[in-house]
Formats: structure tokens, C-alpha cells, sequence
């Protein structure tokens, strides 16, 4: 055998070696298999989507979310609740391996993270005291309103508010604060409101689920005019590993095709989130 031939015996080998050989995961889907643990970051205050029930459990939407993806990855689900601005601040440093939180998928934030799969669409809404003479959006130009600090809610109620993502439709600012103030979630924002009318705040911009639970919860608060921006919300993971990426898209598209999204919507809604009206 000549050296020509011995070189195409020996790249045909390694093609065929390469070819028998099953393709390796990426980093994260590695440690996630291996430990058959799945860590999710969510919020442990943020009714329905995710909070503490009676038996000290995360419990919600969100919570059922990431509990259905591990199942469908074959992996157990472990929560931990950090800030969202620490979420959104990203370097995770393999403190947790998934968000899922109903986070919004901005340009902005696709710069630290990616967003396998958009797994519904919710509308964003105003809550004032029972109180308030306010009848329409308008009436609160120039008034103290609350959100969730690094939000979707926080950036319209400053006028700054992007939303470039697929299938977010068009939206317009139907008021202009006088003051924003940041809190930690929306369930302390509404704890100041509920306090009354304008003694610290005037109105709270959050989801429209969450000021529902609010006034179920008992909370004197009703929402003002109609939802002022609709927004669809992701899973997000740090840019690193498309095969983790791939395994969630293809969990979640599971779940929308075997109507399960569907049925945990509206479980905790009362209504069909998953789809765009």
C-alpha cells in the first residue's frame, strides 16, 4: 500500500469511528444528566406564577413549567429563588441551570441569554387602591407608580420599554409617571398599595394574573383601563450550550403539541395563556 492509499484507509477509519460515535452534550446538559438534578430559578413571591403554598412548596405555573421539562429531559427539579435582578444580571456561575419565571425575551437580555422556547403570552396591567378617583390610565400622569425593579413593567412605567420579540404586538404609553418606584417583586409593590390610596403609592404595574390573585387574595386593589402591553415570556438559559438548548425547545414543543401547557394555563388562570388572542 502506497502513502496515498495509507492516508485514505486512514481517514476513511476515522470517518467511520466518528461516524459510530454517539455526539456529546454540552456542558450543562452534561452536569444535568449526570446529577439527574435540573437546578430552575424562579420567584418564591410571585402568585400564580410561582410561590409558597400552605405546605411550604414553590407552587404555580411556572413551578409546574419547569417541574413538566425535567420530567420530559428525565431529570429531577431542584428550585432556587434568587432576586430577579440578580437573575437577569446573569454570570450564574452553575448556581442554576434554567430560568423559568416568565421572562421576557428582549435583544437586550439575548446579549447574556438564551431563550429555547416561549411557553405563553401574558398581558401586563395597571392596580390602583379601591380608593382612587383615577377612572382611566390617564389620570395617573404625574402619579408614585410601582414595579418590580429590572421588569418589562418597570421600563413602560419609565417610558423605556422594548419589546423586539417574536410575535409581541405593538403597544403605546397611555401614561406618564411622576415617580417609579423599584421593589423587590410585585407582591411587596402591592403590599404598599394596599395601604391606601397615594399613602405610598398610587398605582403598580404588574402581570394582569398576578393583580387578579392580588384581589382574590383579598387585596383592595382593582385593575385600571385594559392591559397596556401584551408580552410573551421564555424559558432562559446562559449562551453556551445549543444541545441543553435543543433539549428544552423540544420539551416545551411537547408540551404545546400534546396540549399540556394548555391545561396548566389554564389551571392556574382560568384562561389559555399559550396562545396569542
Amino acid at each position: 500500500m502506497n502513502y496515498i492509499s495509507k492516508l485514505t484507509a486512514v481517514a476513511a477509519a476515522l470517518a467511520l469511528s466518528l461516524a459510530v460515535v454517539p455526539a456529546q452534550a454540552g456542558a450543562v446538559l452534561d452536569r444535568v444528566v449526570a446529577a439527574g438534578t435540573l437546578k430552575v430559578a424562579t420567584d418564591a413571591n410571585w402568585a400564580p406564577q410561582s410561590f409558597m403554598n400552605d405546605k411550604n412548596e414553590l407552587d404555580g405555573f411556572d413551578v409546574d413549567v419547569a417541574k413538566e421539562i425535567g420530567k420530559r429531559i428525565g431529570v429531577k427539579v431542584e428550585f432556587i429563588t434568587p432576586g430577579w435582578d440578580i437573575i437577569t444580571a446573569g454570570n450564574w456561575a452553575g448556581r442554576w441551570d434554567m430560568h423559568v419565571g416568565s421572562m421576557t425575551p428582549t435583544k437586550k437580555r439575548a446579549e447574556i441569554f438564551d431563550f429555547p422556547a416561549v411557553y405563553y403570552y401574558t398581558p401586563a396591567a395597571v392596580a390602583v387602591h379601591n380608593d382612587s378617583k383615577a377612572a382611566k390610565l390617564s389620570d395617573l400622569g404625574g402619579k408614585t407608580v410601582g414595579a418590580t425593579t429590572s421588569s418589562t413593567f418597570e421600563a413602560y412605567a419609565n417610558g423605556d420599554l422594548t419589546l423586539d420579540a417574536a410575535g409581541a404586538p405593538p403597544f403605546t404609553y397611555e401614561f406618564k409617571p411622576g415617580q417609579v418606584k423599584s421593589y423587590a417583586n410585585s407582591t411587596t409593590a402591592f403590599d404598599d398599595l394596599r395601604l391606601g390610596d397615594g399613602v405610598r403609592l398610587d398605582a403598580v404595574i404588574s402581570s394582569q394574573p398576578s393583580i387578579n390573585d392580588a384581589k382574590k387574595a383579598g387585596y383592595p386593589i382593582k385593575q385600571i383601563g385594559e392591559a397596556v402591553f401584551y408580552e410573551p415570556l421564555a424559558v432562559a438559559i446562559e449562551h453556551g450550550d445549543p444541545e441543553f438548548k435543543t433539549k428544552i425547545a423540544d420539551a416545551v414543543q411537547a408540551m404545546k403539541t400534546d396540549g399540556t401547557l394548555s391545561k396548566l394555563s389554564v389551571k392556574w388562570y382560568g384562561v389559555d395563556y399559550t396562545v396569542t388572542k
